[in-house]
């Protein structure tokens, strides 16, 4: 009997072919299948001198992957999924969520830029980079001597904007630097506490998003389904689903799920005559995911 054979659809970064590697190399040593990888330059990566909140529509890494599997030119496309919508277009869905990585938030800062003083130990009048509102609202709230610049670009050419000195410091997400196995000893490194610099919905985890009319495909991508991590996602991504603005949003979740008990904290940036002020935050446990989504979402309002 021959091997299923699948193509990946993955973006050409260099943590975007990490992952989608990875996740061959559990198809083709752990579920016996035939495997290969087809690159998809999407307008995330196209576009570059932008902020997320100035490009036009949704999707901005991943648009090209959907329509890539619409047109059955991929059986399967790995994403970060905090980058996906949780509206996916019509027949296209999550055939696995899983492989959670370090969900915190990554500070790094040039040694001579960098203070002892409290949770963004960044001098004063600092440059830190950063394009996402999630990101800005609660830098904000930490430390409001900096400013903030739009910093856009794969993970390495993020971190060499910062050597180079555009940058005082650059805040990233852990999961990036930690699978691509970064040096930046060089550099003064603070992860986060998650539950006090609240991460994106759904950070750190892979999603394996496929069609649902290939019955054969979905039973093989099912088998990398983790439960926990699939919990998680449905705690902060249902929450996020509750708002239409994708990762413009400025949102940030951080959750727990102890057996059937769930944690869901969240902030919610609040910009105002043109500055950001203090956000609405929420901190529920129940034992509902859905119930424990909306009342957070009412929570936020």
């Amino acid at each position: 009997m021959s091997k299923q054979h699948l193509v990946i659809g993955s973006r050409g970064s260099d943590l975007a072919l990490f992952q989608a590697n990875f996740i061959q190399s559990i198809l083709t040593e752990k579920l016996d299948c035939t495997v290969e990888i087809k690159i998809i330059k999407t307008t995330g990566d196209k576009i570059t001198n932008l902020s997320f909140d100035k490009m036009e529509g949704k999707g901005f890494f991943t648009k090209e992957l959907e329509e890539a599997l619409l047109a059955k030119e991929i059986d399967l496309a790995v994403h970060s999924l905090k980058d996906l919508m949780t509206d996916q277009p019509i027949p296209l869905k999550l055939g696995a969520v899983g492989y959670r990585a370090d969900k915190r938030e990554m500070l790094l800062i040039r040694k001579e830029s960098t203070t002892t003083d409290g949770i963004l130990p960044v001098k004063d009048g600092g440059i830190i980079g950063t394009s996402s509102n999630r990101r800005k609202c609660q830098i904000v709230q930490y430390n409001n001597k900096l400013e903030i610049k739009d910093l856009r670009g794969n993970v390495p050419t993020r971190i060499k904007k910062l050597r180079d000195g555009e940058y005082d410091a650059i805040m990233i997400a852990a999961a990036g630097v930690k699978r691509l196995e970064l040096d930046v000893s060089d550099l003064t490194v603070i992860e986060l506490d998650p539950q006090i610099f609240l991460p994106a919905p759904a950070q750190g985890i892979l999603g394996i998003q496929i069609r649902n009319d290939l019955p054969k495909v979905e039973a093989v991508i099912s088998k990398m389904n983790d439960t926990t991590d699939a919990k998680s996602a449905a705690l902060e991504r249902g929450l996020l689903a509750k708002y239409e603005l994708g990762c413009t949003l400025p949102l940030g979740v951080y959750s727990e799920v102890n057996g059937d008990s769930y944690r869901l904290k969240a902030v919610l940036g609040v910009f105002e005559n043109e500055q950001w002020v203090e956000p609405k935050t929420i901190d529920l446990t129940g034992k509902d995911i859905e119930k424990l989504v909306m009342d957070a979402f009412e929570g936020l309002k």
